[in-house]
């Protein structure tokens, strides 16, 4: 089942984000993640949250899903595809025009109608949390993009 995080989710998906591992997600403080909980939905089975991801909105026209993370038992069975279809359905709702990810599994989001961009394609706001990295300026990531009907 997927919902929209609460206050009390924010330590899970403390951990789920740091158990991905460094340089795979961009590491959030609890501060941060209580600042940005109405962008999360978390996924939940039995009872727990064993996913997150959140939709980021960057501007009028472009927004961000970001923070995708599983944890192992649940890979593979669903989860982030529903994650990511729900942070689908909030931005045709908020009628954003054009949603971008940066990430290391490029053919997972060309399920979802994601191409490749340039990163030079996205503007340099974007960029304002990869100071946070550890892969920070070296940035190994692919950037993609899609445009909502």
């Amino acid at each position: 089942m997927v919902r929209k995080a609460k206050i009390e989710d924010v330590k899970t998906i403390h951990a789920l984000l740091a158990g991905v591992g460094k340089g795979v997600v961009i590491p959030r403080s609890l501060s941060e993640l209580y600042e940005h909980i109405r962008e999360f939905f978390v996924y939940e089975a039995d009872g727990k949250v064993c996913g997150a991801a959140a939709l980021h909105i960057v501007w009028e026209d472009l927004a961000e899903i970001r923070s995708v993370a599983i944890n192992d038992q649940h890979k593979g069975k669903g989860a982030g595809k529903a994650l990511i279809n729900e942070c689908l359905a909030e931005a045709r709702q908020l009628g954003v025009s054009r949603l971008f990810v940066l990430t290391y599994i490029p053919e997972y989001f060309q399920k979802f109608g994601f191409g490749e961009v340039d990163k030079s394609a996205l503007p340099h706001k974007v960029w304002s949390d990869c100071v946070k990295c550890v892969k920070f300026p070296d940035c190994d990531e692919i950037a993609m993009l899609k445009r909502m009907e």
